[in-house]
């Protein structure tokens, strides 16, 4: 599937592209800016004009982003999905890596899960001179 041609004219507006993939139309703009996305061709009155191949990538990359993936991890997977740069061994390890990031992340937020429903479940709600909520708050790792 070659991802970055462009053939029509008369492709879809930027605002059509937003409204296909559910992307805004401000990230849209960020993705050409950054090379994500490449940018389309112009009418002549200077819009853009998206064509079929522009709605595929950006759907890969908001399916990325929705499942975590940094940019740069994004950008490598589009590289890596063109039909001459397949490398699924490569594409694992991407994966992979960011597996551990998401697990590492889940049992970050395990711990604080853990300390504030203690943290919680010390507080009585009542008129004490003392909250624990705020003695965590203010506690000192010094």
């Amino acid at each position: 599937m070659p991802m970055f041609t462009s053939s029509r004219a008369d492709g879809l507006t930027i605002g059509e592209l937003a409204k296909r993939t559910g992307v805004n139309i401000e990230t849209i703009r960020y993705y050409e800016r950054i090379d994500l996305l490449p940018p389309p061709p112009r009418t002549p009155s200077g819009r853009r004009s998206y064509a079929e191949s522009h709605v595929q990538v950006l759907a890969f990359i908001r399916r990325g982003r929705e499942l975590g993936f940094p940019i740069a991890d994004i950008r490598t997977l589009l590289r890596l999905a063109e039909p001459d740069d397949t490398s699924c061994a490569e594409v694992e390890s991407i994966a992979r890596a960011h597996l551990d990031s998401v697990r590492s992340k889940i049992a970050d937020l395990m711990r604080l899960e853990r300390l504030l429903s203690e943290t919680v479940s010390q507080c009585g709600g009542d008129g004490a001179p003392s909250c624990p909520v705020l003695d965590v708050l203010n506690a000192s790792d010094r």
